[in-house]
Order: structure tokens, then sequence, then C-alpha cells
């Protein structure tokens, strides 16, 4: 498999899908949302499965996913808790550049405001905070190329990934 994606994670609310949407139209790729993609093969929100089913099945679910996703150019916006699941970035690995948009954790609260209502697979009574440091180290393990999405625009961080990327 070659590198051709460029694979997006990072927090919720971190800007994956805004900015995946404008780097996909700046290079003329596909673009694809992996949490759209779980609601549209669930049938249901992201919210819904997570109070149904808990968040293991959420994560595990995410994963097949990914795992089911076609070969090709694309630009993907991964679902924050991508991360857990070590076959899924395999997989991405394998077929696209990791890219980690890193937002502080004071950016991300001014950016969400429905932490219990967002279906963010998380531990029961889990805190933003603790769900902050627990998945950062995750995304910098896997990450390729790290952004700061901090005091930048979504096409500011458009411009910081493809000059990143020009230089692999």
């Amino acid at each position: 498999m070659s590198r051709d994606s460029i694979v997006l994670i990072g927090m919720p609310g971190a800007g994956k899908s805004t900015i995946g949407i404008l780097l996909a139209k700046e290079l003329g790729v596909d673009f694809l949302d992996t949490d759209v993609l779980i609601q549209v093969q669930q049938k249901n929100t992201l919210q819904h499965i997570l109070q149904a089913y808990g968040y293991k099945k959420l994560r595990a679910i995410e994963e097949q996913a990914i795992l089911g996703l076609p070969k090709g150019a694309r630009v993907i916006a991964t679902g924050g808790s991508a991360v857990y699941g070590e076959q899924a970035m395999a997989f991405l690995q394998a077929t696209g550049w990791i890219v980690f948009i890193d937002v502080g954790l004071a950016t991300l609260r001014q950016r969400i405001h429905n932490y219990d209502g967002r279906g963010i697979a998380r531990r029961p009574q889990q805190s933003f905070e603790s769900l902050f440091e627990e998945r950062k180290s995750l995304y910098t393990k896997y990450a390729d190329i790290i952004i700061s999405g901090d005091n930048k625009t979504p096409f500011e961080s458009v411009e910081a990934i493809k000059s990143s990327l020009e230089l692999r």
C-alpha cells in the first residue's frame, strides 16, 4: 500500500473536519469523515450509540469502519478516539500520513460546549481534562506530522499541513 492519503487525528474540537474539507478541496481529492461514516453505517448518532452500547462498543465500531475503508488518495478526518484502535491506526499509517492537529485544552474548552452530548467515546464520568491527557500521548505516538491548531485559522492550518508534507 502506498501512503497517498492524509489522515487527521486530534481531540474533538481540534478542527479535523473543517480543516479536512478545506485540505481535500485544495488538493483535489476526496474527503471522508469517519464520524459521519459511522453514523451512516449504524443509522444512528454517535451519542445514541454511546448511550445505548457504551464507549467500548463505539470504539470497536469506529475501528471496524476504519479497517473497511477503501484504498485511494483522500483526506480522512478521524473521530477523536480512533487512536485507541491499534489495528485501525496501523492501517491508517500504511495508507496515509498521520497529521495530529494539536490544540490546547483552553482552546478546546472554548470550542466544545456540549461535552456530555457530543458522542465522545470516553469512560463514564471521565472529565474532559483527563480525556485530553490520556489521548494526547496516543496522538503524539501515531503522528508523522504535528501541527499546532492554536491561534490558527483553518486556512492557516491547511497551509501548515501542506508545507510539512512538502518536506517529506
